[in-house]
């Protein structure tokens, strides 16, 4: 996962791998193709057409899918398809665009803020001071959002700029049986057959600026956007993806791998196993919860899934040995550099203490964590927490809290009703309150203990009872609440706000206990990966930063693997396959005009010769992770060939260990895209838009 100012290291290999392009082209970030690509806050997507036109993956606008659903008029399993621009809805008062415009080195200033601190806490608050310092600056223009990334555990500092596109509405959705097909029972699978691609559109205001949602706002206009590939792609050939990765853990102490895969993957995975059984039993009852809750699985059933896969994963290339392994040999390296190397095994020492300290509490800080943000009481914690901050000086308040950060405050509290429903909040709170009532006394929060008023079922559902009196379901009221002051919060009568007033001292101290470990690990933790990226350097390996959602580059060729029972994985699937694969029943539940057009051989022109039909999904051997999703998949031209979605099982455990033999990204192919929108859920105004319509 390359940083862009590593291009010139790697333009050699990218030539190797096949591309055609002058690499020097990649590093210019706002020009062509570069400058189409976009990041969402979350996932990845591009610039497809002069008028604003962004593709991503299906997955990526669910969020947006499932906030314009109702169990009448569910888009999440009939699709969506705006015949015209005026038919395009909302994708949330919280969808976002972000357009990169430039990145700036600032690494000094940084380092010497948290250099002049006196103490641990002392570091991490100068950390935010000057970012925040930093960030307005750098926001002074009006459009624009900023954000500090750290690099190699904070040896690099760098501040990205990006218009903020505020105004952003569905296009295009398959139905669900396309864009989900296959669902959680493929999800991480190969082969796969997943129509996993929608459409949306980016607007500004008339002068051609960011504004909020108006229906009088205009289709952003970019300087750049991503043309279809012309050439037909096949096995071998090279590819690239730019993308935004969430973030990676391969240069994690081995003590913390052991704390994940030991712990963390299995606890949390297995909360989320009956969340999700929970909420699925209750949406059956009342298809409206089923609605409301939809993104919500969805996004549990992913990570418990990647998380079952990356413990297979774990256990299959013996990740704790290889980790432990890759510990010892830099330390090792270090002791025999003598006072050279002190500094850095110090680092370790360091980190492996404040890791064990943070380590503590773990069930007490997830079960709490959960508890505290979910539902009604997440919005009267936030709500309360806005009282406090809102009489700070805005340089001052937490991050989260300052006026930058209050549209998406608002956003949140008012897509909250699309969300939420009082009957499965109770469900949801009820399940964290028996598991809070099973910690150890020693890991019991005072003042929730108070508030809760005992250990049993009748205390939980008395409090339970309590809570169910809140007014904060209504909308009005959570936006009426983002202006009043703290006092008025301490006097209210509301329980789910007395119940953020009571808590709120734990929380902050918590907080705080945080932020001083946070302090420790600002010193030893870039002095240790600066150790570790010396060590790599002595031994001839490339050394690239951990993900942490900033623009990445990573490149390669289409291409099977062999899986671990010897069958050989070819790197297309077919449509025949598609339906092969239908059952009638979800998530093989095929549309029938999709099933007809396969029967019928009606291939409009993009069947590949060498397959004998339209591909449908291609493997290769690029290196992703969460947040890379909806990244544009390019050729060698830099020509849209396809979107990254998923990644195989067998690559899964790569967050924390990578395996280029069995690492493979699973992209849908842009033909696929196109034969859908041809001949099952047509959509000929976008094809003629993309300047593909069939001649």
């Amino acid at each position: 996962m390359w940083v862009p100012q590593q291009l010139p290291e790697i333009a050699g290999p990218l030539k190797k791998a096949g591309l055609k392009l002058n690499p020097k082209q990649l590093a210019n970030l706002t020009g062509d193709p570069m400058g189409a690509v976009v990041s969402l806050g979350g996932c990845t997507a591009s610039f497809v057409s002069p008028q604003g036109l962004v593709v991503t993956n299906h997955h990526c606008a669910y969020g947006a899918i499932q906030l314009n659903s109702t169990a009448e008029k569910n888009l999440m399993r009939d699709g969506f398809n705006a015949a015209t621009p005026a038919a395009e809805v909302s994708a949330g008062p919280n969808a976002r665009i972000y357009a990169l415009d430039s990145i700036q080195d600032v690494t000094a200033e940084v380092k010497a803020a948290i250099a002049a601190a006196p103490d641990a806490i002392g570091r991490t608050r100068a950390l935010e001071d000057v970012e925040k310092r930093l960030v307005a600056a750098c926001e002074a223009e009006a459009g624009f959002r900023c954000r500090l990334y750290s690099f190699s555990g904070g040896n690099t500092y760098r501040l990205f700029r990006n218009l903020e596109i505020k105004d952003v509405r569905l296009v295009y959705a398959p139905p669900g049986s396309i864009g989900n097909y296959g669902g959680e029972v493929d999800n991480w699978m190969w082969p796969r057959h997943t129509g996993d691609f929608s459409f949306y559109r980016a607007y500004v205001g008339k002068d051609g600026k960011p504004a909020a949602y108006a229906a009088d706002n205009v289709p952003y206009q970019p300087k750049h956007w991503l043309k279809i590939a012309d050439k037909p792609l096949g096995a071998g050939d090279f590819v690239m993806v730019a993308g935004y990765p969430g973030s990676t853990s391969r240069y994690a102490l081995a003590e913390d791998f052991d704390n994940t895969a030991q712990w963390t993957y299995p606890t949390v995975g297995g909360h989320y196993k009956k969340l999700v059984a929970m909420v699925e039993a209750e949406g059956k009852k009342t298809p409206e919860i089923g609605v409301k809750y939809a993104s919500t699985v969805r996004g549990w059933q992913n990570a418990m899934k990647n998380y079952d896969g990356q413990l297979e994963g774990f256990q299959r290339i013996g990740a704790s040995d290889k980790k432990h392994a890759e510990d010892a040999a830099v330390l090792d390296w270090l002791r025999k550099q003598g006072a050279k190397g002190q500094p850095a095994l110090a680092a370790h020492d360091t980190l492996v203490r404040v890791g064990g300290e943070a380590r503590a509490n773990r069930e007490r800080d997830l079960i709490f964590s959960q508890f505290r943000n979910t539902g009604a009481v997440g919005a009267a914690l936030q709500l309360y927490r806005l009282s406090i901050e809102s009489a700070k000086p805005d340089a001052q308040r937490e991050q989260g809290y300052q006026q930058r950060d209050m549209p998406s405050f608002e956003g949140a509290m008012k897509q909250m009703e699309r969300r939420y429903d009082p009957k499965m909040d109770r469900q949801l709170q009820a399940y964290w309150l028996a598991e809070y009532v099973k910690l150890p006394a020693a890991q019991r929060i005072p003042q929730l203990d108070k508030w809760l008023g005992g250990n049993d079922e009748k205390a939980i559902k008395r409090a339970l009872d309590k809570l169910a009196k809140t007014k904060l379901g209504a909308t009005d009221q959570r936006l009426a609440l983002m202006k009043t002051d703290r006092a008025a919060f301490e006097k209210s009568k509301d329980p789910a706000i007395q119940l953020a007033v009571a808590i709120m001292p734990a929380v902050l101290k918590l907080e705080e206990e945080g932020k001083a470990r946070a302090g420790e690990t600002l010193v030893a933790r870039p002095v240790y990966l600066q150790a570790v990226a010396d060590y790599k350097k002595s031994k001839g390996q490339f050394v690239y930063p951990d993900a942490n959602s900033s623009l990445r580059i990573t490149f390669g060729n289409v291409m099977g693997y062999t899986k671990t029972d010897g069958s050989k994985q070819v790197p297309f699937t077919k449509l025949e396959e598609v339906a092969a694969k239908a059952t009638g029943a979800d998530p093989f539940d095929a549309p029938q005009s999709l099933l007809d057009a396969i029967a019928a051989k009606r291939y409009g022109g993009l069947a590949d010769k060498r397959l004998g039909t339209v591909p449908v999904n291609f493997l290769a051997n690029l290196d992703i992770t969460g947040g890379n999703s909806g990244s544009p998949v390019l050729d060698g031209n830099g020509k849209l060939v396809g979107l990254a979605f998923d990644g195989n099982w067998e690559s899964v455990s790569s967050n924390w260990v990578f395996d280029p033999a069995m690492t493979r990204m699973i992209s849908v192919d842009q033909r696929y895209m196109r034969w859908i929108m041809q001949e099952v859920y047509p959509a000929p105004q976008l094809l003629k838009e993309l300047n593909v319509a069939p001649k």
